[in-house]
């Protein structure tokens, strides 16, 4: 019996993590939990930065805008699971799906665009100083960043609608906790040649490019620093760039694991966990990382508190005049 093509199938279920009853409990409050510190960790580095006019500056305005971009990128998967296990359902309509895997699809790559915009912020900073600001004017950053969103919602766009034209069978299982591009096409019946062969060039373009670009940044930012004779003004280089490293070094290598271990497996399961590490793991500890490896930051969000703290206290007082 041949399969029934159905391209305006209903909804679909998103099989998640595991279908034993007596494990939803503690996933629910695993990742709540992961969500909440990643939505309060991210905003608490926004209002930080915000509150603190030493911060405007370049550096400290991608750093707001990548943090915006990880609670809107959390923000796309993890509610939906949550809901789902909440009202014991896996269902997820058509429209919400494609939705879904749109609004992941832009800030994954706005994420890995902010990345390598930032990589050329410490090229500059380090390798050219005494230009930095003049090379780094705000034109220029608004302009990096409107092009990273542009790029973003046109590969989005481009993949959206290209699933959109596919038939979808009436397996309708999908074995994943969001409605991820590769599991869309999988899914699908009709011939999926052209976007694969997209999706792959896709990836290599706007993840292998910037990752390059990241690579050239800082080989350069290291001979730079290597030319520093004092080893006071060596660590005071490295310092202003190890945050970034790391959350580069985090993201890069958790995605790469994610394809390593799903190839090498062939396991749907191995790469639904996998997945955790870039989209959920990695966001969450972002504002860590930047929060206890830059000093800036730290002293920051001491001030913001107390002024938190001051404010709070000024508006009990005068509650309690008569």
């Amino acid at each position: 019996m041949e399969p029934v093509n159905d391209t305006q199938i209903s909804a679909f279920l998103l099989l998640g993590f595991s279908k034993e009853p007596e494990l939803q409990c503690p996933i629910f409050g695993l990742f709540l939990s992961m969500y909440l510190t990643t939505v309060f960790g991210n905003l608490l580095i926004i209002l930080a930065v915000g509150s603190d006019s030493h911060l405007h500056t370049p550096m400290y305005f991608f750093l707001v805008n990548l943090s915006f971009v990880d609670i809107c990128f959390t923000s796309t998967t993890i509610p939906k699971m949550l809901w789902n296990i909440q009202t014991q359902s896996k269902a997820i309509t058509y429209s919400g799906c494609i939705t879904q895997m749109y609004f992941f699809s832009l800030f994954a790559v706005l994420d890995v665009l902010l990345l390598s915009v930032m990589a050329y912020d410490r090229f500059v900073a380090i390798c050219h100083p005494l230009h930095y600001m003049v090379i780094m004017n705000p034109l220029l950053c608004g302009l990096l960043l409107f092009v990273s969103w542009i790029i973003s919602v046109l590969h989005s766009l481009l993949h959206t609608s290209m699933v959109l034209q596919l038939s979808f069978c009436t397996e309708e299982e999908i074995p994943h906790f969001f409605c991820e591009l590769n599991q869309m096409i999988q899914l699908a019946c009709s011939d999926t040649f052209l976007n694969n062969m997209v999706m792959y060039f896709a990836a290599m373009l706007l993840a292998g490019g910037p990752f390059l670009g990241i690579l050239y940044s800082y080989s350069k930012i290291v001979s730079s620093i290597c030319a520093i004779s004092s080893a006071h003004g060596k660590y005071k280089a490295f310092s202003t760039c190890a945050s970034h490293i790391s959350v580069v070094s985090l993201f890069y290598g958790t995605s790469l694991g994610v394809y390593l271990s799903s190839a090498a497996t062939q396991s749907s399961h191995a790469s639904t966990v996998a997945s955790v590490m870039y989209a959920v793991v990695t966001p969450m500890l972002n504002p860590f990382i930047y929060s206890l490896r830059n000093k800036d930051i730290k002293e920051a969000l001491m001030r913001f508190s107390g002024i938190a703290a001051l404010k709070r206290t000024i508006v009990l007082g005068l509650k309690k005049c008569p």
